[in-house]
């Protein structure tokens, strides 16, 4: 669904209300949105009347598909390509997205990588990969977006981190380091900002059906008090919750969608 200008901008978000309502035309980021959590994600938040910036490193047929169900859906929706790692493809992200969609006023960090091995296995390229990946690039990110929300005085950023960030996952201590920095960073910032009508919140997803998670053995799910894996649906809906303005108390927190395994 469009509703460009006749010159191929949108026009630009009302000034966001006192109550903290959510400005219309107001567009969320979300990275990673080509395949499972991200794309489920990408959907609920339009579902909720966001226009979706659907960000994605090279699966574009996936990214594709996202925006062709939110359009069926009756959303508005646009794919851009770009690598979270590379800053001056993020920053083309961001201005193609305020150019043809309106102004970002939510962002929602999915993009991730995993390179697991014991700490003894794991060089120095897949630890600064999957650092690079996880939490530098979402830090970037949200460096970027939050002058804009600032002076708005709206921002919603959600990032999703995992349930092994605080605690221990043997095999993953790259994953685990860069989600409990994300987690960190998330406290760090929501609290500064908290006085702006700008959010910062996380999302903890535990194991969740998705390609990362497909050779998750049956012993490790049976450690989880709900006794299966989650959905991606499950974990977007939490993620809608916390880029609503229902949630516009809730920051600097993180959201456990884990079957209860951080209890």
């Amino acid at each position: 669904m469009s509703t460009a200008t006749t010159n191929g901008h949108r026009p630009e978000a009302e000034p966001a209300t006192k109550d903290g309502c959510r400005p219309d035309g107001a567009v969320v980021l979300v990275t990673g949105a080509s395949k499972g959590i991200g794309a489920a994600i990408a959907r609920e938040l339009a579902a909720d009347g966001w226009a979706v910036a659907a960000g994605f490193r090279s699966d574009a047929d996936g990214a594709a598909a996202t925006v062709d169900a939110i359009e069926q859906e009756g959303g508005s929706a646009l794919a851009i390509a770009g690598d979270v790692c590379d800053p001056e493809a993020m920053a083309r992200v961001l201005a193609e997205a305020e150019d043809r969609l309106g102004p970002v006023l939510g962002l929602v960090n999915c993009a991730g990588v995993t390179a697991d091995g014991l700490a003894i296995q794991i060089d120095d390229d897949q630890w600064d990969r999957v650092l690079e990946t996880n939490l530098t690039a979402a830090f970037r990110l949200t460096r970027s977006v939050l002058r804009p929300m600032m002076k708005a005085r709206y921002g919603r950023i959600v990032n999703v981190a995992s349930v092994v960030g605080p605690r221990a996952n043997a095999g993953q201590a790259n994953y685990a380091a860069a989600k409990a920095g994300l987690i960190g960073m998330t406290k760090t910032i929501g609290v500064e900002i908290a006085r702006k009508g700008v959010t910062v919140n996380a999302v903890a997803p535990g194991f969740i059906e998705t390609e990362m998670t497909t050779d998750v053995p049956a012993a490790v799910l049976d450690a989880v008090p709900a006794r299966r894996p989650g959905r991606p649906d499950e974990v977007a809906a939490a993620v809608r919750f916390l880029a609503s303005d229902a949630a516009s108390y809730v920051t600097a927190t993180t959201l456990f969608v884990d079957g209860g395994m951080s209890a």
